[in-house]
This record gives C-alpha cells, sequence and structure tokens, in this order.
C-alpha cells in the first residue's frame, strides 16, 4: 500500500493504492459554519461526546488513561464506541492519530475494514467552520465495494444530518 499526505492550507489528502493500483478508499467530506467559537465546537469531538449528535452511536468507554479532559483529545487515546444501526450493532475502536487543539482532530479505526475521520476547524467571521471527512474502505472485499456504492449517498446524508445536529446543539 502506497500512503500520499498533503497537509497544506489544512486539507489531508490521503490516497491508498492497491498493489494493482486502484483506490480502495472511499471519502465523504462536508463542512458547515457553527455560530460557536472553536473551543466550544471542539468539546463536543471527544468520542465520548460523539453520542449526543452522531445518530446510532450510543455509547463511548475510553480504554485510555483519561485523567484530565484534555486527555480525550491527545494522541493515542483511544475507546470503544457502539453503533446501533438498522438491526445492526457494531463495535468499533477509536484511536486519534493527529491532535491540534481547537485546529484539527483525526480518529482511526481498523473494527469494520478501515476508517479515517478527520475534523478540521477554521476560525471564521461568525464563529467556526467546521469539516467532516470520511476516508473509508468497506470490509468483505467485492461485495463490500458493491455495498458502499448502494449506500454511499446515504452516508453523506447521514455526515449532513450530523453536522446539522451539531450546529443545533452548540448554537442553542
Amino acid at each position: 500500500m502506497i500512503i500520499t499526505i498533503n497537509t497544506k492550507c489544512q486539507k489531508e489528502i490521503i490516497r491508498i493504492e492497491s498493489e494493482e493500483g486502484g483506490d480502495i478508499l472511499r471519502r465523504i467530506e462536508k463542512s458547515i459554519e457553527i455560530k460557536a467559537p472553536p473551543e466550544k465546537v471542539w468539546e463536543m469531538l471527544a468520542l465520548d461526546r460523539w453520542p449526543e449528535w452522531m445518530d446510532g452511536w450510543k455509547g463511548a468507554e475510553y480504554t485510555s488513561e483519561v485523567r484530565k479532559p484534555k486527555d480525550k483529545y491527545r494522541v493515542g487515546s483511544s475507546a470503544h464506541i457502539t453503533e446501533h444501526r438498522v438491526r445492526t450493532r457494531t463495535k468499533y475502536d477509536f484511536e486519534i492519530t493527529e491532535s491540534l487543539e481547537n485546529e484539527k482532530i483525526t480518529f482511526r479505526s481498523e473494527s469494520m475494514g478501515y476508517t479515517l475521520i478527520t475534523y478540521i476547524l477554521e476560525s471564521v467571521e461568525e464563529g467556526t467552520k467546521l469539516t467532516y471527512a470520511i476516508d473509508y474502505e468497506m470490509p468483505w472485499g467485492i461485495l463490500g465495494k458493491f455495498l458502499d456504492k448502494l449506500g454511499h449517498g446515504s452516508g453523506e446524508k447521514i455526515v449532513e444530518k450530523e453536522l446539522k445536529k451539531l450546529k443545533n446543539i452548540l448554537e442553542k
């Protein structure tokens, strides 16, 4: 596998190629402006806060030591999270791989295929522009790729819905 990372302009482009040269990661990326400072948005990005605004996520239990609130955002912090979706229950292990306070945080999971979730916070005139990017590979080989093509649009709708829910919580 070849991994290419370009972090110019706070954007991260990740491409993993198979030995045959075909891309195997898919990407969903959406942004929203929230009338709240980056510090307030940042607080909601801790793994144990996801269930408050991410539909289907039912709980997070830290597997790394958390002695103070900032520990939830440090590189290496990890947690088990359970997702409940239509008749399915999936457990994920997420780990923070990059963390720049109030600017950017990246989580990785290899529990069901490969998933990389990145949040980028940019200060704007009326608050924060939050970009939510998911790079993922479906498990189950060709079947997973087929299922992804069927459901990719619904994944984008879920991300949009989650961002709107977060915005509503933070702008109350």
